[in-house]
């Protein structure tokens, strides 16, 4: 079969093209494997690429930075079979206060309204840690605060079962499968910017159970589909800091771990016969840049 991966930052974002490439590159490789036929869009308008390639194949999945993945995945889903996050859930979670309002509503601990003093800044509609910094100043347009919460920061890596979507057929109800814990390395820079350096995986926390939870809920409110990354910091409480309803860069560290293809994770999941977990062997440290080095 053929597989539109549609991936946004490697031909129209330089400061993220290589985190994107990284993620491609373990995408295509795990769908060539699996003998499907992968189709990646060339440099033009991403969103004509979309348009001429999608109908000739036979399903698709879009990597894109959060404020644009629902414009464009809701262009796929006229077109062909969506692997990922349906595009109403990519255009919730891009809204990183209205996600929060959610998953509070739901009982799930996020971070407060910021006080005085040190408070975490972020855009309202951001991707990864761009924009993110610590500082005692006020929001810009555009951006919000929250409290800083110190703590372990760690993501959960999930496949979701269909749930809503063109392949409402095939709901099953069967649960999510966590792919694994990764540790996450973040550096602040001098002026209080937040840096997201790569991570290790798989890693056990001493309340793993806990985490995994937190992040099966979050992802089940939210509607999350296909593969996502739910971002915490463990402090007095599992705090869900971020969810990212699509292809993340711990991927990169969870293939070179796990048994299991994840193009086959993908495909099974969108029919709602995903499996119930997998397995991983060893574990590993990435960077954003692909390069994967065992532990």
């Amino acid at each position: 079969m053929k597989v539109l991966l549609a991936e946004y930052t490697t031909a129209h974002d330089p400061a993220l093209a290589r985190e994107g490439r990284a993620m491609l590159d373990v995408l295509t490789r795990s769908f060539t494997r699996c003998g499907h036929e992968p189709v990646l869009v060339g440099s033009g308008d991403f969103a004509s690429e979309i348009e001429r390639l999608a109908p000739g194949c036979d399903m698709g999945l879009v990597i894109a930075p959060d404020g644009m993945l629902a414009g464009f995945t809701m262009l796929l889903e006229q077109h062909t079979h969506n692997l990922g996050c349906g595009f109403m859930t990519a255009a919730l979670c891009a809204n990183k206060v209205q996600t929060g309002k959610v998953l509070r509503s739901h009982g799930i601990p996020v971070p407060g309204d910021a006080g005085t003093g040190k408070r975490v800044i972020k855009p309202v509609k951001g991707c990864g840690s761009q924009g993110v910094r610590l500082s005692d100043g006020e929001p810009g347009e555009g951006e919000f605060c929250q409290e800083y919460i110190d703590g372990e920061h760690l993501s959960v890596s999930i496949v979701s079962n269909r749930v809503i979507g063109d392949a409402c057929l095939y709901f099953t109800g069967n649960p999510a499968a966590v792919l694994a814990v990764n540790r996450q390395l973040i550096g602040i820079a001098g002026d209080g910017s937040f840096r997201y350096c790569g991570g290790e995986t798989p890693v056990h926390p001493a309340r793993e159970d806990e985490i995994t939870g937190v992040a099966r809920k979050a992802a089940e409110v939210l509607g999350c589909q296909g593969y996502c990354g739910i971002d915490v910091v463990v402090a007095d409480k599992v705090y869900v800091v971020d969810v990212n309803p699509r292809i993340t860069t711990s991927l990169v560290g969870i293939a070179a771990c796990m048994e299991e293809e994840i193009a086959d994770l993908l495909i099974s999941a969108s029919k709602g016969e995903g499996p119930a977990g997998v397995h991983l062997k060893g574990s590993v440290r990435f960077d954003t840049h692909g390069k994967v080095t065992q532990l």
